[in-house]
């Protein structure tokens, strides 16, 4: 495999010792939310967002006064992009049916899908109000039935954003808490005195929000980890350069930790693509934030052939995956690990991450490899149940339990098996054996 980088990012080594310090920062901050509850959240807020109210909880009155800052227009925009994304959670939750089936007469096996029964939804803010993020985890866990969906953003600009509020509320928060960063998915997922803790915790954040979801994880669930924002281009040149930086740095602007990567197998592509990033730079007016992405966190790989392009994609195994060649099919049907993919020239990440209807909470720094994005059945958990309705079957079927206990060893697991034999078959089991072999004929 002949693969040459054109730009490398930041080397592993100190990527992971980055990830070490905000890893300690978080560890030592959700302690002090453990022991202190709201006194500690309210330092926080008042630290990192300069943010100070009574309650951090708006009121049903507030609520109402904050959306009627928000324009017919802007109102009429928000509810297309909410409408397209509940289109495709409800068709996504109307995909996974409960079962019931009988395997053998008078056994009778079935799963039914019960939703979590409270969600902590975090929508970032602080840069950029993530008017989007509410709609693809609010109005995601109302389509999935969750009976209480807490949502957390922080104040843009000292007061909450009215778009962000109002997507919040038309998705169908039951809560809306206007903090955060680490205070908001430590209050969320801990409890302090005046927040209820929740079941699950999902959406995106910096690389401290997704470290302390991380530490969380097992107090709570958590949808995926997704951290800083990834970008992959892969190219070939049946696309221009303009095409391929525009969708780089688009992605790159979301943080000073974005990773943007272009895959391609022309020279002449990648070559171009360089100095097409340079000019955009110029006159981008985000690109305080993009260049230091695309300086510290860019890279640009150059292959030999399109199975390169696959192996090297896989690997990397990026959140967002633009595929733009003369084979995007062949990606779909190959690529195994990435959050999504966005398939062709018209297509792009911006309009999945506003507007076009998929989840915009995807898995980074290599998760794609074990899960995919935040969708309607992350609200869902598939719980199995199990009803014998005959004796003939539990006579059979405690038998084989029954011998099958003993194989390994649990006496008193065969036991609760042998009983049932004794009651329902009349069959004789004494204590701490397994049950007798009857062959066919019997």
């Amino acid at each position: 495999m002949a693969i040459d980088y054109l730009k490398r990012g930041k080397p592993e080594a100190v990527r992971a010792e980055d990830d070490a310090k905000t890893a300690s920062v978080v560890a030592s901050t959700l302690k002090d939310i453990e022991a202190r509850g709201d006194a500690a959240v309210r330092e926080l807020a008042c630290k990192f967002d300069n943010y100070d109210r009574d309650s951090y909880r708006l009121s049903e009155a507030e609520i109402e006064a904050i959306i009627a800052k928000v324009s017919p227009r802007e109102m009429a925009d928000i509810q297309f992009a909410q409408d397209q994304v509940t289109k495709f959670a409800q068709a996504q939750r109307d995909s996974m049916l409960d079962i019931e089936v009988e395997p053998m007469p008078g056994v009778i096996l079935g799963h039914k899908n019960i939703p979590v029964q409270s969600v902590g939804c975090y929508v970032p803010g602080g840069k950029f109000p993530m008017v989007a993020s509410a709609h693809m985890s609010v109005a995601t866990a109302k389509v999935a039935g969750v009976p209480r969906i807490v949502a957390c953003t922080p104040p843009f600009n000292g007061e909450p954003n009215p778009a962000v509020i109002a997507a919040m509320h038309l998705g169908g928060a039951h809560e809306i808490y206007v903090l955060g960063g680490i205070q908001a998915v430590g209050a969320m997922a801990i409890g302090t005195e005046s927040i209820a803790p929740v079941h699950l915790l999902v959406g995106p954040g910096n690389a401290f929000v997704a470290e302390a979801k991380r530490q969380l994880f097992g107090r709570v669930g958590i949808d995926l980890f997704a951290g800083p924002t990834e970008t992959m281009v892969i190219a070939d040149d049946t696309v221009d350069a303009e095409l391929c930086a525009t969708d780089l740095l688009g992605q790159a602007e979301h943080g000073y930790n974005s990773p943007a990567v272009l895959v391609t197998n022309s020279r002449t592509l990648a070559e171009e693509t360089l100095k097409e990033i340079d000019r955009i730079l110029a006159i981008l007016p985000t690109a305080g934030t993009a260049r230091v992405s695309w300086e510290d966190y860019g890279e640009v790989i150059l292959c030999d052939n399109y199975d390169e392009m696959l192996a090297v994609a896989d690997d990397i195994a990026s959140e967002h995956v633009q595929v733009m060649t003369d084979r995007d099919d062949w990606f779909l049907d190959n690529m195994t690990c990435y959050g999504a993919l966005f398939l062709g020239p018209r297509t792009n990440v911006a309009n999945g991450d506003k507007v076009i209807g998929t989840n915009h909470t995807l898995p980074t720094k290599k998760a794609g490899r074990y899960t995919g994005g935040l969708w309607v059945g992350k609200f869902l958990k598939t719980h199995s149940y199990q009803k014998v309705t005959s004796d003939e079957a539990a006579t059979l079927i405690g038998e084989y339990g029954s011998r099958l206990c003993m194989l390994e060893g649990f006496v008193g697991h065969a036991e609760q098996c042998n009983i049932r034999v004794r009651r329902y078959g009349g069959i004789n089991v004494p204590y701490g054996e397994g049950a007798p072999y009857r062959d066919a004929a019997e």
